[in-house]
C-alpha cells in the first residue's frame, strides 16, 4: 500500500468533527442540590458568629432575613441558566456590559472562590481545635493547642491536600457530596429536635432583639469609614450595613449554576426542585439553628462561640455532659467534612472560570498548558493553591478577618451577576424562566423582581465597600491586580490570535451538535473502532490499530475529549474555544501516523467534565465495535477498565454492547467486554461441566439434559446462597479464585460492568 493518501483522502483525514454538546453524565436534582448545599450549607458554621461580633445580638434575625432574601437570588441563577448563551460568565457580561465589566466581574468572582477555600478550612480548624480544647479541660490534661495558630495550620494541610487531589484530576463524586448532605442533615434534625426540647424544659436564655437600628451593636471594625459620620446614623443605612455583615451566610450560592449543565431533564423543572430544596434547607440549616443558638446560649458567653457556633450551642443543649460531648463531637466531625469539602469546591469552581477565561481569550494559553503525566491545569491550580495558601498564612487563622474579606467578594459577585441578567432581560427574549414581579406598561416588560433584587444588591455592595475597611482595599487591590492581568493577557492574545503554530496542519472543523453515526458528519460506517487520544507523546494504540486494522472491514476514527472543567459554569463553549493549539497540534500527530501508515481516520472531538463519559457516549453513538486506549498515567489499566465499565453502566437503555481494548507499550492488550456477555471459560472449567453432565445423564435425566441446565442450576443456586448465611463462603471462594487464577498468555480478557 502507498504510504500517502490521494487529494480525497487527505481531505477526510483533515476535516475535524467537533461536538459542541458537552458529554455530561446527568444528575437527578437530589444530587444537584447536595452539590449545592456542599458549600452553601458549609457558612452555617461560621456565620452567625461572625455577623454577631460585628453587629450585636441582633445578628440572627439578619442572617435568618439572609437566607429568605436567597429566594430572590435564587431566581436570578434561574433566569441566568434559562438563557442559552455560550461562552461563560465573561461572554455574558461582555455582550451586556462591555469587556472592562466583564472583566471587573470575573475578577470579583475569582476573589469570591478564593476566599472561600481559606474561611471553610480555618473555620473547621477552628472547631477542631476548640474542641480539642475543651476535651482536654474535662479530662484535666492540660493539654491545650492555640486556636487560631491550629486552624491555620489545619488549614494549609487541607488546602495542600485538594491541591495535590486537583492537580491529579480527582474531584469529589456527586454520590459523596450526596452522602455529606445527608450525614450534615442528620445533624441539623438532632439540632432542631434537640433545641426544641431545651427551649420546652428551661426556657430560652434570652431572646434576640428585633432587628432594628437601636439595637444594633457595632463591633469595633464593623463600621469602616463610615464610623463617626452621620450617614450611619440613618436608620435605613444602619440596616443596610448590618445586612452586608449577615450576607456571606449566602456563599455558595454561585454553585447552583455550576450543576446546571449536569441535571437530568427536564432540566429547568429540576433546576427549580433543586434550588428551592437548597433554599429551604439554607433558611433552616443556617437561618433557624443561628436563631436558636442566640436563644440557647447566655449572652455573658457567646462571645466566647463566634469561631464556633455550633459547638457551642451543642454544649448548651439540655441533658447530661457526656452526651452533649458525643454530639459536640459529632457536630465537629460533619463541621470538618462540609467545610473542607467546600474547600475542594473552591478550588474547582476557581479552575473552572480561569479556564473558562482563558478559553474566551483573556488569559494566555501558558496558563492553560496541561499537565504531563495527569493532563489537568495545573499551572491555574497552583496559582489558586498559592493564592490560598497566602491568605491563611496572612490572616493567621482569623475567622472574622477572613470573613469581612470573604463578604466583599460574595456581594459584589452576586451583583454583578444580577446586573447582567438585568441587561440581558432588555436585550433578549428568550427566556425560558423569568424572575417574578413583572409587568407590562404600554406593551413593554418591566421586570420588578429583578430590578429590586439588583438595586438590594447594589445597596448591600457599596455599603460593604465603605464599612468593611480592611476586606475593601484587600479586594480592591486583588480586583484590580487580577484585571490587569487579564487586560495585558487579552492585549498578548489579541496580537497572536491570527498567528498559526508553525508546522501544524489546517483542519475544516465542522461543528456538530453531538457526534453520531449515519451523518454527512461522520464517515464511519457502524462497527468502527474508536481510538482515543489525548497525549501526542503516547500513541503506540494508535499506531497498533493503524498497522493491524484492515479499513476494508472496519473504519477508524479518531477522538479526543476536550476536557471542560466540573466548575467552568452554566454556559457551554464557543465555538472558537472547541479547537484550541494543543487539539491542533495532537490531530497533527494523528494526521501525520495515519499517512506513514496509509490509512484514512475519521477526527472527532467532544468536550466533557467526565473523559470516561465523553469515550463512552462517543462509542455508543457511532455503534462502534471497539473501543481503544493506551494505559493512563494516573491509574493502572484495571482501574482504567473498572472506570469506564461504570461509565458504560450509566448510558441509558438500549445500551450498545462492545469491546474495551487497552494497549500498553511492551505487553499483552488487556480486551474488556463492556456490558452482558457469555463468558470465556477456563478448559478446566469445561471439563467439569462436561464431567456433571455426564454423571447426570447417565444416572437421572438421560438425553434431555445440556450442558447450559447444569450452568443455569449452578447460577441459580449460587445467587440464593449470596441472599442467605452462605454468603460469605460464596465471597471467599471467588476471591480465591481470582487470586489464584491462571491467566491467559497472549491476551488478557475480562469483563466490566459498573457492579465489579
Amino acid at each position: 500500500m502507498e504510504n500517502f493518501l490521494s487529494t480525497e483522502q487527505r481531505s477526510a483525514a483533515t476535516r475535524v468533527v467537533v461536538a459542541s454538546t458537552v458529554a455530561l453524565s446527568f444528575i437527578s436534582f437530589w444530587r444537584g442540590a447536595a452539590i449545592v448545599l456542599s458549600d452553601l450549607a458549609s457558612s452555617a458554621f461560621y456565620a452567625g458568629g461572625i455577623a454577631e461580633g460585628a453587629i450585636g445580638r441582633s445578628a440572627p434575625w439578619f442572617v435568618l432575613a439572609v437566607m429568605l432574601f436567597s429566594f430572590a437570588v435564587r431566581s436570578v441563577y434561574m433566569e441566568s441558566c434559562s438563557m442559552y448563551v455560550r461562552g461563560g460568565v465573561y461572554v455574558v457580561v461582555r455582550d451586556a456590559m462591555g469587556p472592562v465589566l466583564a472583566r471587573l466581574s470575573v475578577s470579583a468572582l475569582i476573589f469570591d472562590y478564593i476566599l472561600t477555600g481559606p474561611i471553610s478550612a480555618v473555620s473547621a480548624g477552628q472547631y477542631l481545635g476548640r474542641l480539642i480544647n475543651e476535651v482536654s479541660e474535662m479530662m484535666n490534661s492540660g493539654m491545650t493547642v492555640p486556636p487560631n495558630l491550629f486552624a491555620a495550620g489545619f488549614a494549609l494541610i487541607v488546602i495542600a491536600y485538594f491541591w495535590w487531589s486537583n492537580t491529579k484530576g480527582i474531584h469529589e463524586s456527586s454520590t459523596k457530596a450526596l452522602r455529606i448532605m445527608q450525614i450534615t442533615t442528620v445533624m441539623v434534625v438532632m439540632f432542631l429536635i434537640w433545641c426544641s426540647m431545651t427551649l420546652l424544659t428551661r426556657g430560652p436564655a434570652q431572646i434576640p432583639p428585633p432587628p432594628t437600628p437601636s439595637n444594633i451593636g457595632w463591633g469595633p471594625d464593623a463600621l469602616g469609614w463610615l464610623q463617626g459620620t452621620r450617614l450611619i446614623q440613618i436608620a435605613a443605612v444602619a440596616i443596610i450595613v448590618a445586612f452586608g455583615h449577615s450576607l456571606l451566610a449566602m456563599s455558595g450560592f454561585e454553585t447552583l449554576a455550576q450543576v446546571y449543565r449536569e441535571i437530568a431533564s427536564p432540566k429547568l423543572k429540576n433546576l427549580k426542585i433543586t434550588a428551592n430544596i437548597v433554599c429551604i434547607y439554607a433558611v433552616i440549616a443556617t437561618g433557624v439553628i443561628t436563631l436558636f443558638a442566640g436563644m440557647i446560649i447566655p449572652d455573658s458567653i457567646r462571645p466566647e462561640y463566634h469561631d464556633n457556633l455550633l459547638g457551642g450551642l451543642a454544649m448548651h443543649l439540655a441533658g447530661p455532659p457526656l452526651l452533649r460531648l458525643a454530639f459536640h463531637v459529632f457536630v465537629v466531625i460533619v463541621g470538618v467534612l462540609i467545610l473542607s469539602g467546600a474547600v475542594n469546591t473552591s478550588m474547582i469552581g476557581a479552575n473552572g472560570v480561569l479556564n473558562r477565561v482563558a478559553e474566551d481569550g483573556v488569559l494566555v494559553p501558558w496558563f492553560r498548558k496541561p499537565h504531563k503525566k495527569f493532563g489537568t491545569t495545573y499551572r491555574l491550580i497552583n496559582v489558586i493553591t498559592g493564592l490560598q495558601l497566602a491568605t491563611v498564612i496572612g490572616s493567621r487563622g482569623d475567622v472574622v478577618v477572613l470573613g469581612e474579606a470573604y463578604a466583599f467578594g460574595v456581594v459584589w459577585s452576586f451583583f454583578m451577576k444580577a446586573l447582567g441578567v438585568l441587561v440581558l432581560r432588555f436585550k433578549r427574549q428568550d427566556q425560558d424562566y423569568k424572575t417574578p414581579i413583572n409587568i407590562t406598561i404600554g406593551g413593554r416588560e418591566l421586570p420588578i423582581g429583578l430590578m429590586a433584587t439588583t438595586l438590594a444588591l447594589f445597596f448591600v455592595a457599596v455599603a460593604n465597600l465603605f464599612s468593611k475597611q480592611i476586606a475593601t482595599i484587600f479586594g480592591v487591590g486583588f480586583t484590580l491586580v487580577l484585571f490587569a492581568v487579564f487586560t495585558i493577557s487579552e492585549r498578548l492574545n489579541a496580537k497572536t490570535r491570527r498567528e498559526t503554530k508553525q508546522g501544524l496542519e489546517q483542519f475544516n472543523l465542522d461543528v456538530q451538535p453531538e457526534v453520531s453515526v449515519g451523518t454527512a458528519a461522520i464517515h464511519a460506517r457502524p462497527g468502527c473502532i474508536l481510538v482515543a487520544v489525548r497525549d501526542y507523546s503516547r500513541m503506540t494504540h494508535l499506531k497498533s490499530v493503524l498497522q493491524k486494522t484492515n479499513l476494508r472491514r472496519h473504519d477508524i476514527v479518531v477522538m479526543t475529549v476536550r476536557g471542560v472543567s466540573a466548575g467552568a459554569g452554566e454556559y457551554d463553549l464557543a465555538e472558537n474555544q472547541l479547537f484550541t493549539d494543543y487539539e491542533r497540534e495532537l490531530f497533527t500527530r494523528v494526521v501525520a501516523l495515519a499517512e506513514k501508515e496509509g490509512k484514512s481516520v475519521d477526527l472527532v472531538v467532544v468536550p466533557a467534565v467526565n473523559p470516561f463519559d465523553a469515550m463512552v457516549q462517543t462509542a455508543a453513538k457511532l455503534q462502534a465495535s471497539r473501543l481503544v486506549t493506551g494505559v493512563s498515567s494516573r491509574m493502572d489499566s484495571e482501574e482504567l477498565a473498572r472506570r469506564i465499565g461504570r461509565a458504560w453502566e450509566r448510558l441509558p437503555e438500549p445500551r450498545h454492547p462492545f469491546s474495551l481494548e487497552i494497549i500498553s507499550p511492551g505487553r499483552p492488550s488487556i480486551y474488556v467486554n463492556l456490558g452482558p456477555h457469555p463468558p470465556r471459560l477456563w478448559p478446566e472449567d469445561v471439563d467439569l461441566v462436561h464431567d456433571m453432565w455426564l454423571e447426570l445423564s447417565d444416572k437421572y435425566a438421560g438425553a434431555k439434559l445440556h450442558h447450559r441446565d447444569i450452568v443455569g442450576v449452578a447460577l441459580r443456586r449460587m445467587q440464593e446462597q449470596l441472599k442467605n448465611e452462605d454468603r460469605d463462603d460464596v465471597v471467599r471462594d471467588i476471591l480465591d479464585e481470582v487470586e489464584h487464577r491462571k491467566e491467559p498468555s497472549l491476551t488478557e480478557e475480562k469483563s466490566v460492568t459498573g457492579s465489579d
